[in-house]
């Protein structure tokens, strides 16, 4: 049964690199759409899928209209992913919604389990490139995240956060 599964496992991730390094074209950003949809996602209308995006496993993530995922974004989506409206996700962003557990001291890690947290971001964000989103972590509507960031609480609508970890620089006008 472990032979089946990590075959499929495997297959998996072949097929979705193969899909997802297509160009952005509108045909192959149909096809990526639909792969999406196979593997249980909601995908709005008028996405844009850079070449090198890696979602996994694709089931609990929305994804609303016009949603803009830039080159070698990386989202997993076991805790659950929604991303708003017109929102932009910068090259290289990781949306992380699983994360290992930490053992207790002894204990092997391979083996430690998985902690997940939904991950909301709401309509018109713009996160930079290179930035991380933990688990559990709600980003508010108009919410700009400067490049590098790592965003580990809450953001408020309207406020433009940075740094490691990311901090309140100001609110928009």
């Amino acid at each position: 049964m472990k032979q089946i599964k990590s075959f499929f496992v495997i297959s998996y991730e072949m097929i979705m690199n193969i899909v997802f390094a297509l160009p952005r074209y509108r045909l192959f950003i149909f096809i990526k759409k639909v792969l999406l949809l196979a593997m249980g996602a909601k995908v709005g209308k008028g996405i844009v899928i850079y070449p090198g995006v890696w979602i996994t496993p694709g089931r609990n993530l929305v994804l609303g209209d016009n949603v803009d995922l830039a080159k070698d974004v990386i989202i997993t989506t076991s805790g659950g992913v929604f991303i708003g409206d017109r929102t932009l996700i910068g090259y290289r962003t990781q949306i992380l919604s699983a994360n290992h557990s930490i053992p207790p001291v002894g204990e092997p890690f391979p083996i430690s389990g998985d902690s997940y947290g939904k991950i909301s971001i709401a309509k018109d964000v713009w996160i930079g490139a290179n930035c991380i989103i933990t688990a559990g972590v709600t980003i508010g509507e108009g919410a700009v995240i400067a490049g590098g960031s790592v965003v580990t609480k809450d953001v408020l609508s309207n406020a433009i956060v940075g740094g490691v970890p990311a901090k309140l620089i100001r609110m928009r006008n």
